[in-house]
């Protein structure tokens, strides 16, 4: 039976800022033990049986540094896709999109596994043996989902209801129904019945399982969704096929989870209860808990002194911290923003990026290096009418061929060769070497070495927004 890992990679993760961006969301982030989540899961999907290809759906913005990321991993060879939301419409979008194009290329029988990137499983074995058994169900038209053993009475989770005397096969249950978030006590209650487990929003089914019950529950989420992808953009290569989603169509889907739209609403739904070390790292207390703790039960990330502080979480690599006399404190430091919370509060963090975010602060969207297909920024500094930034080009990448209506720019490499156009002049610039772009003027950076980049830009004009740019070509895709 065909397998098709399908990675959901749309999350912000805001309860993690300000590590967690929206230009550098929780799958990328650097766990303790110097790994992140998303190659996690794409080396947990690429090594289960009966892989086909991995499909990855994700933000169009996110897609080269995924692919990077995969790289990295070093899994096993597997087939790859995408798909490419210009922005985000809930998982019921992505859902259907991703059933829609496997029943094309792989047939309806085909299984789909629907993974997190952004979740934590511990016990690879037994998450495999789990996928065995929902792949059993899935095969008799069930679809199957993964209840977590609960060891807690979490409030943060929503539930699953297990019908324990009606059991099916490889040790998978009908479901009774899904319960939101509940209050403390009856968390308690749930975990004391022992039907109950929390939802982690991993999903089984068969391709055309899904499409039927999709088209029986949530037909204008299958029909809007088949309309985007009809009009939208494919681009192919040896190594991967991307869909690029129509963004006046994809506007028009619904937005909603796919438990709302489908799972709650399906008489066909199985659970498997499984113990496999699962977390979704949903908070600064979870990820903590990722790090040794010290005597005084303090869980740091980098260079940190203490004198009479106990129970605190700090993460800050770059420069030293000192902690005098406090407790239970969440500090996460970062080259651009300081966040000192209490732990008690740690999922209240979302609630200063909806702030940031109303106030159109950049903090809540990007670091201070930013990562683009062809290497990164990073402002080293800015004021009115400047900015400073360092700019790394990898090897053989190029940015696009564009211009600035409001600014103009020095270009200084520090090292590496820079091939340079200017207006209508093209020019090879080395070690020290400078040029400068005038405002209006079209102009490429190209990188023809076989190291790095790196070069010092300096801005200057009346608005130096990173909007101000128009694309004439771009081998990224990212011409209008």
């Amino acid at each position: 039976m065909k397998l098709i890992p399908v990675i959901m990679s749309g999350g912000v993760g805001s309860r993690l800022w300000p590590v967690s961006r929206q230009a550098h969301p929780k799958p990328f982030m650097t766990l303790p033990d110097g790994d992140n989540l998303i190659r996690k899961t794409y080396r947990r999907a690429a090594a289960l049986d009966g892989v086909a290809e991995v499909m990855t759906v994700t933000n169009r913005e996110l897609f080269f540094k995924t692919e990077e990321e995969y790289e990295l991993a070093s899994a096993l060879p597997v087939a790859q896709s995408y798909l490419l939301e210009p922005f985000g419409r809930n998982t019921a979008a992505a859902v259907a999109a991703a059933a829609l194009d496997v029943e094309r290329h792989h047939g309806s029988d085909a299984q789909l596994l629907v993974l997190a990137a952004d979740h934590l499983i511990k016990d690879e074995d037994a998450f495999a043996a789990a996928v065995q058994s929902a792949q059993v169900q899935a095969a008799e038209g069930w679809l199957v989902t993964f209840g977590i053993q609960p060891e807690y009475p979490e409030t943060g989770f929503g539930y699953i209801e297990g019908d324990l005397g009606a059991p099916l096969a490889d040790g998978c249950y009908p479901v009774s129904r899904f319960v939101e978030k509940p209050d403390l006590d009856r968390a308690q209650s749930y975990l004391d019945a022992g039907n109950y487990f929390w939802n982690s929003g991993m999903f089984c089914f068969s391709a055309g399982t899904l499409l039927e019950e999709l088209h029986r529950h949530a037909p204008d989420v299958i029909a809007s969704v088949s309309a985007v992808l009809e009009h939208s953009k494919l681009l192919q290569s040896p190594d991967n096929r991307c869909i690029t989603f129509n963004s006046e169509l994809f506007a028009d889907v619904p937005d909603i989870s796919i438990d709302y739209a489908l799972m709650e609403r399906s008489s066909r739904v199985a659970t498997v209860p499984c113990d496999i070390g699962w977390s979704d790292i949903g908070s600064w207390t979870a990820m903590s808990g990722l790090s040794e703790a010290d005597s005084e039960n303090n869980r740091v990330e980098g260079e940190v002194v203490t004198h009479d502080a106990s129970g605190n979480y700090v993460r800050n690599p770059e420069r030293l911290t000192a902690l005098v006399g406090v407790r239970d404190l969440v500090i996460v430091d970062t080259p651009d923003a300081l966040l000192v919370a209490h732990r008690d509060n740690a999922q209240d963090v979302k609630h200063i990026v909806s702030t940031l975010k109303a106030q159109n602060h950049d903090a809540h969207r990007l670091h201070r290096t930013v990562h683009r297909p062809w290497g990164t920024y990073t402002i080293l500094e800015e004021g009115e009418r400047f900015k400073i930034k360092r700019i790394v080009v990898k090897p053989g990448a190029s940015l696009s061929l564009q211009l600035h209506h409001h600014r103009s720019e020095h270009w200084i490499v520090v090292s590496g060769m820079a091939r340079i156009v200017n207006d209508c002049k093209e020019m090879m610039l080395n070690t020290n070497e400078s040029t400068f772009i005038p405002a209006g003027h079209k102009h490429r950076l190209e990188n023809p070495g076989v190291i790095e980049l790196v070069l010092i830009e300096v801005q200057s004009g009346d608005y130096l927004g990173e909007d101000d740019i128009v694309r004439f070509e771009d081998q990224y895709g990212r011409t209008s």
